[in-house]
């Protein structure tokens, strides 16, 4: 059941839909046949993030509805076209990658963990999204991801360069990016560009969004935020943070609450408690 699409602007009808699962919303694109993304599933999809602001909403999974492709890549037909009068194209400047640094920055931002299924070909801004979200599920099968645009004479202008340093390091995205080299769903493990892969990515990412939604919401906002912020910080100015994090999250009432659930249990029960209790089928 949709429950929560954007329309685009064009009135051509929703490319995301969103379902509601308990407190995890599942946004699935779909935009046959080649699942190419467009000017406006990115205004689509803005909306959705603000949306997902949604204090209700404990974490968010985004996956592909078009089997074999979760996005395989931004449509190039769409970045030519913008090309064609190129005095109107100089003038108007890079006002696209704005908007989309833009929202993937407020995706990125979200105080709960957004997770990407990669559960088909996930290239260009479809991996540049990847990239934006906290955990990427990676699904076997003769699928690539990757960052491939200079190949075709432009760079990745969605964060990617900036993102995909920082998760696999320096010299590995310069192999990457400068190669134009994508790369299968083990190889994306192997290099740490995944979290894990699944023989259902999309299944696997909304199993671990429903564990972490069951989890205090106010400490897993805090936690992901301190960790995104310090990691550029020195450790002694990272310290700072965390400590006042840590602080901060003690004052959330749901926290008291889980507190006095652990320490109400006898010593004996109390590991079974911290394995099992944010886990799906225990609730």
């Amino acid at each position: 059941m949709s429950v929560g699409s954007a329309d685009q602007a064009e009135g051509a009808g929703p490319l995301w839909s969103v379902e509601m699962r308990g407190r995890v919303a599942i946004a699935t694109y779909f935009n046959p046949p080649m699942n190419y993304a467009t000017s406006a599933a990115v205004r689509e999809l803005s909306l959705l993030v603000d949306s997902w602001a949604d204090p209700a909403i404990r974490a968010v999974v985004l996956g592909g509805a078009n089997p074999g492709r979760f996005i395989t890549h931004f449509d190039v037909s769409e970045i030519l076209s913008t090309n064609v009068d190129r005095e109107r194209f100089i003038a108007a400047g890079p006002k696209i990658n704005y908007e989309v640094h833009d929202l993937l920055n407020r995706l990125h931002s979200l105080d709960k963990p957004v997770i990407a299924a990669l559960n088909g070909d996930t290239m260009g801004f479809g991996f540049e999204l990847s990239l934006a979200t906290d955990f990427r599920i990676g699904q076997y099968g003769d699928f690539r991801y990757g960052l491939p645009e200079v190949r075709l004479g432009i760079l990745p202008g969605g964060t990617g360069t900036q993102r995909l340093a920082r998760l696999v390091g320096v010299n590995r995205a310069l192999e990457l990016i400068l190669r134009a080299r994508v790369f299968t769903p083990e190889e994306a493990l192997e290099m740490g560009a995944v979290s894990e892969l699944a023989d259902d990515a999309l299944a696997r990412a909304i199993v671990i969004a429903t564990e972490i939604a069951n989890l205090p919401a106010g400490a897993v906002g805090i936690a992901k935020r301190v960790i995104y912020q310090a990691r550029e910080l020195t450790m002694a100015a990272a310290s700072v943070m965390e400590i006042d994090a840590a602080f901060r999250a003690k004052l959330d009432p749901e926290s008291v609450t889980r507190m006095s659930e652990y320490v109400a249990l006898p010593f004996e029960d109390r590991r079974a408690w911290l394995d099992q209790a944010s886990r799906p089928d225990s609730h």
